[in-house]
């Protein structure tokens, strides 16, 4: 029996939910990781794949089940329950809404099974509590990814999808996003020095590389023809020019976007170099490559040529000759077998079979906002587009939300579940007035259409 949170959920209710031979677990909150003191029942095991999954129901239970996926977690532990998530689940509970969720077989990169690992969790939970009247997948960054091909997935038993802050360009974008801004910063700010930018194994490997960059973009902030060089590799990189305490979207100020740009990048650099050991064993290789593209035309196509081409003007720098060396110098080509994997398990395919809601902030170091647009785009290709529905939030953070934010966001679904249909739902006024109507906090989200994600390679 997998122990969870405290509820304060009823011995009749288990007895009557629950089949014949279930197992739950009547336990004292202080047993429990910050109970709330009023005991409670909760559930959970073990899936073949190793997984952990565990449920909380709440007395009132409205019938109606949030399927939580988390992020990335690099490991070694690995719960099914994720800490981050628990204030929306109380909340949700709060409202009657039973939360599930599973650890996935592994840590780390696991889409391998993680699709599997959730409705795994799902056929569980009916099993052990009852067949829920309706299933919510509601996931976060890398558990993004995973409800959004969980709303791909052919009577899986989830009725509509919330993917917040999500990998929905899918993991070749993401390996290619990065390496474009990682081969831009090697080329332009450590010329002739050899950089491994792709196929690490370890944490030792990817520890030179961060060192190498980090120190190269701190020496070049120092320098006009350094910053306007740091603010083309933000570019491919799709890194916001928008940090906490700067002018906010929309500012002409082109030094304070770089100066955004440039905090953004020493926090980015470590944890996207770091984490790609992961994803690199998971696939066994590297599906990451930039051999054949044209640095030019990329550059053409991004949001940020206005910034960067008036900082490369007042460094009295050639743009063209640096954008020449990154097309010249991009040779690194794609592990065959990885890049087949990644796009059997990692890449969404738009097509949706129930609908969907994402929630995305305006500057997400992470998860780039212009996932959002290459996102809306593949699921039109799909014929798709009626089921889908895009918003976001006026912040900055990759995954910065609030509780109303998030119980916002599954009540807008519920209740488009409820309708058949969109209308109005889902428009940044009436979803903003939902979330601050709920007591929970502040709301706000915005009517905004990201820019072009450049770096698609199909």
């Amino acid at each position: 029996m997998f122990v969870l949170k405290s509820l304060g959920i009823a011995t009749s209710l288990a007895m009557a939910a629950a089949p014949a031979g279930a197992a739950f677990e009547q336990l004292p909150a202080a047993t429990l990781h910050g109970g709330t003191g009023a005991g409670g029942t909760v559930t959970g095991g073990t899936l073949p794949s190793g997984a952990q999954w565990a449920a909380e129901v709440p007395a009132d239970w409205n019938g109606a089940v949030v399927l939580y996926s988390h992020g990335f977690r690099p490991g070694p532990a690995n719960p099914a329950w994720d800490g981050g998530f628990e204030p929306t689940a109380d909340a949700l509970m709060d409202r009657g809404y039973a939360v599930a969720s599973s650890s996935y077989a592994t840590a780390g990169w696991a889409l391998e099974t993680a699709v599997e690992d959730q409705l795994g969790t799902l056929e569980a939970f009916s099993e052990e509590v009852a067949t829920p009247t309706r299933t919510i997948a509601f996931g976060t960054s890398m558990g993004g990814l995973v409800s959004s091909l969980i709303a791909e997935a052919p009577d899986s038993g989830v009725d509509g999808v919330v993917s917040t802050c999500g990998l929905l360009g899918g993991g070749v974008n993401l390996n290619n996003y990065q390496l474009d801004g990682l081969h831009a910063l090697a080329q332009l700010l450590l010329p002739g020095q050899e950089v491994q930018l792709t196929g690490f194994r370890t944490g030792a490997e990817s520890g030179v590389t961060i060192n190498k960059l980090n120190a190269a973009v701190q020496q070049a902030q120092q320098t006009p023809e350094g910053r306007a060089r740091i603010a083309l590799s933000a570019a491919f990189m799709n890194t916001p020019t928008w940090f906490t305490g700067t002018a906010a979207p929309g500012s002409k100020d082109y030094q304070a976007q770089q100066a955004a740009q440039y905090n953004w990048l020493l926090g980015t650099i470590p944890f996207v170099v770091g984490a790609r050991a992961s994803i690199v064993n998971a696939a066994n290789g590297d599906s990451g490559w930039n051999a054949g593209v044209d640095y030019g035309r990329l550059f053409q196509h991004s949001a940020m040529k206005a910034q960067v081409d008036s900082l490369y003007r007042e460094a009295a720098l050639d743009l063209s000759a640096d954008l020449s060396l990154l097309t010249q110098s991009a040779d690194i080509e794609p592990d065959a077998g990885a890049l087949e994997w990644m796009q059997r398990t990692s890449i969404p395919q738009g097509d949706l079979q129930v609908p969907v809601l994402t929630m995305h902030t305006l500057a997400d170091i992470l998860a780039p906002v212009e996932y959002m647009e290459e996102y809306a785009e593949t699921v039109r290709g799909a014929q798709a587009g009626p089921l889908l529905r895009q918003t976001y939030v006026e912040r900055t953070g990759h995954c910065s939300f609030t509780i109303a934010e998030t119980v916002a966001a599954v009540e807008t679904m519920n209740e488009r579940l409820d309708d058949g249909h969109w209308g109005n739902l889902a428009k940044a006024a009436v979803i903003d007035q939902r979330g601050e109507s709920l007591g929970l906090g502040e709301a706000d989200f915005i009517q905004y259409r990201p820019d072009e994600f450049i770096n698609d390679r199909s």
